[in-house]
């Protein structure tokens, strides 16, 4: 028997989700949370075999609830179950720790397979998941931002000194250089300008 639990803020779809899963002979719903904190104190007391996790949920999101989760009991499997499927939920789910990816529209054949085979020690994505996976895979490196270096940068974008970049975000005048100079060397540029036509360039902006 599989025991799960189940992850969702909205009462009619964790309802249907539930009667879902409980149809099946060989899975057993032992609890239902309606956010991220009640999912992850009942996750640690229950020990439930598979979480099925809501992505945006009050207070702490499904991706944070995860990663909470494993960090006591890395031994629980987790699904992200969603209507989200852009490339940052997918990776942050993913980094996570979530062991599978699937989508509220799927099939609900689909739903129940994912769940048995992450119980399995197995990863259930949902095809245009590991389609969206695979082609970010192959498509080259793009830099990656800190969220601080972002904000100094969207400052530089819309003209701001480094004087009025500091007072706006409550920095020294040295640490938004720093930050400056760490955007340059991601971007490979060597002016405030190009930085933020590459960064527009590279969809970061």
């Amino acid at each position: 028997m599989i025991r799960v639990l189940v992850a969702d803020d909205h009462p009619i779809v964790r309802s249907g989700i539930v009667g879902l899963l409980s149809a099946e002979p060989d899975l057993e719903v032992v609890a239902e949370a309606s956010d991220g904190t009640e999912a992850v104190a009942l996750a640690l007391e229950l020990e439930p075999d598979v979480v099925l996790m809501d992505l945006r949920m009050p207070g702490i999101e499904g991706d944070e609830a995860t990663a909470r989760i494993l960090a006591e009991r890395p031994g629980i499997r987790i699904v992200v179950l969603t209507t989200y499927e852009t490339d940052d939920s997918i990776l942050t789910a993913i980094e996570a720790g979530a062991s599978g990816y699937l989508l509220k529209a799927a099939p609900q054949d689909e739903i129940v397979a994912g769940v048995r085979s992450v119980a399995r020690g197995e990863v259930a994505l949902a095809p245009s998941i590991a389609a969206k996976l695979v082609s970010r895979m192959r498509a080259p490196a793009r830099p990656s931002l800190s969220p601080r270096e972002r904000e100094v940068l969207a400052l530089v974008a819309r003209g701001l000194s480094n004087p009025e970049i500091a007072k706006a975000l409550y920095l020294g005048e040295a640490t938004v250089k720093t930050h400056l100079l760490h955007v340059f060397e991601k971007l490979e540029v060597s002016d405030r300008t190009r930085a933020v036509t590459r960064a527009m360039e590279l969809g970061l902006l």
